[in-house]
């Protein structure tokens, strides 16, 4: 009997020891992976046993032991959630279980200003290491996901809404330009689509105006006024001679230097609204709600000219008098008093 008692009172004590032990080891931060950061993938589906193994496997936690005793004693065996997770220092068990507990998973945030055209969009794209930009291209040439609204779409230049985008590491470029073009279809609103139509207009016609008055200002108030110039433009039959639409058929052609020069003009294309009437064949770039909205509710004003102040905003005019006034004061005279200043006279 005292013998029995003798080892009953050893495995106690070993069981305390270990105990013990283990306690520590979930108070202690472990890191056993090499590099600046680790990422553990956890499946949805994933049980508490297969996910210590990936935590063990992927050296953040010790030992299964150790984990075991972090999720008995935290209680969140149940609350383990699937995702990407990035580890990039030495945590306690109790801070890696409560890490997947609360779903902090990683995402890489992209952001995709307006105004910008789909080659520039693909450059941001690889920028973010989620792929090469060619596949991003390849993705938004198939113009089938906007099928519907635009019947008459080559590709999806215009449609891929700029929005910040949430991602994981494996997003790729096809599922990306989905999320983009369901970004669209919530931002260009039936209430807006029923307004674009009530002025003629399909949607082809209504994003590329918007995608004009999006690279000609990036003010708030002046964009339904710009629009307004566009469509007094448009409705008098006067060519629109936007220099975005220029700029964008020569980047088309790869023939854009950076600055666009008198000659640039007259470059032959259907964009090219200097040469061509109307609106050019479709949108140059993404617009952004604010210059949808513009589009379809422009501001009342008879203006037909505008000209830059060189300070973001820009002067209006209803006859050509008073625009080559204007162009007078804000870029003959201002570039010329600018030179003189450079040169100290």
């Amino acid at each position: 009997m005292k013998k029995l008692l003798g080892v009953l009172l050893l495995l106690v004590l070993v069981a305390g020891a270990a105990g013990a032990f283990l306690y520590v080891r979930v108070n202690q931060p472990y890191r056993g992976y090499e590099g600046a950061e680790q990422f553990v993938e956890i499946p949805p589906g994933a049980g508490s046993v297969g996910i210590g193994d990936r935590l063990v496997d992927g050296g953040v936690i010790r030992d299964r032991s150790t984990y075991r005793m972090a999720v008995w004693m935290t209680g969140q065996g149940r609350h383990l959630k699937a995702g990407d997770y990035r580890f990039d220092r030495a945590m306690t068990p109790f801070e890696v279980i409560d890490k997947i507990a609360r779903g902090d998973v990683y995402v890489i945030h992209v952001t995709f200003p307006e105004g910008l055209t789909m080659t520039e969009m693909a450059k941001l794209f690889e920028s973010h290491g989620l792929g090469p930009a060619s596949s991003f291209l390849e993705a938004a040439k198939d113009p089938a996901p906007i099928r519907d609204l635009d019947p008459a779409a080559h590709d999806l230049e215009g449609y891929l809404f700029p929005e910040t985008y949430a991602l994981t590491r494996r997003t790729d470029a096809a599922t990306l330009v989905r999320l983009m073009v369901a970004a669209f279809n919530r931002a260009f609103t039936p209430e807006l689509r029923a307004a674009a139509a009530a002025r003629n207009r399909t949607v082809r016609q209504t994003v590329t105006l918007a995608s004009i008055v999006e690279k000609e200002t990036a003010k708030a108030e002046e964009r339904p006024i710009v629009a307004g110039v566009y469509i007094n433009r448009l409705r008098i039959g006067m060519p629109l001679q936007c220099d975005p639409t220029v700029i964008y058929a020569l980047e088309r052609a790869r023939a854009y230097t950076g600055n666009l020069r008198r000659d640039d003009l007259q470059f032959d294309s259907p964009y090219n609204t200097y040469r061509y009437p109307g609106l050019p064949p479709g949108p140059i770039a993404s617009p952004g709600k604010a210059s949808l909205e513009a589009v379809v509710r422009p501001a009342d004003v008879d203006y037909v000219y505008f000209v830059s102040r060189n300070d973001g905003s820009h002067e209006f005019a209803r006859t050509l008098d008073e625009h080559n006034r204007n162009v007078q004061k804000y870029q003959v005279q201002y570039f010329r008093d600018k030179r003189l200043r450079e040169q100290g006279r």
